[in-house]
C-alpha cells in the first residue's frame, strides 16, 4: 500500500511540475524573447535586495558566534584542561568580524561609489579603414 502511494504521489510531483514549467515558459514567450539584455536586468533586478540579506544574516551569525564563544569562554574557565581558550577566542573574533561585516560593506560602497561616473569606456563613433 505504501509502495502505491510513494508511486502516485511521485507522479502527482511529477505531472505538477512540467504543467508548472509548462504555463511559466507560455507566459515567457507572451512577456518577449529572451535576450541578453532582458535577462541581464532580471538577474539586476533580482539582486537588489541582497546587501540586506547579507546584513542581516551577519548580525545574526555574529550574535550567534558571539554568545557561543563566550559559553566557550565559560567552559574553558570551569574546566581548563578540556576546553581549550582558543576555541572561544576564535568564535568571538569570527562573531565581531561578522558583526562588522555590514559597516566595512557600507563604508566600501560609500568609498568606491554606486554611480559609476567617474569610469567610463571609450566609445566608438567611426571606423575608417584607408585601404586605397
Amino acid at each position: 500500500m505504501i509502495k502505491v502511494f510513494k508511486h502516485k504521489l511521485i507522479a502527482f510531483q511529477a505531472s505538477f511540475l512540467v504543467g508548472l514549467m509548462c504555463a511559466s515558459s507560455g507566459a515567457q514567450a507572451a512577456a518577449g524573447s529572451n535576450n541578453f539584455s532582458s535577462i541581464a536586468r532580471n538577474v539586476t533586478t533580482s539582486i537588489e535586495e541582497l546587501p540586506g540579506l547579507v546584513t542581516g544574516i551577519s548580525y545574526l551569525f555574529g550574535l550567534l558566534l558571539g554568545v557561543v564563544g563566550v559559553l566557550k569562554l565559560k567552559d574553558h574557565v570551569e574546566n581548563p584542561t578540556q576546553t581549550a581558550l582558543k576555541d572561544g577566542a576564535i568564535r568571538l573574533a569570527a562573531g565581531g568580524a561578522l558583526f562588522a561585516l555590514p559597516i566595512v560593506f557600507e563604508s566600501m560602497m560609500n568609498t568606491i561609489g554606486t554611480t559609476g561616473a567617474s569610469i567610463s569606456p571609450a566609445k566608438l563613433k567611426k571606423i575608417e579603414l584607408n585601404v586605397f
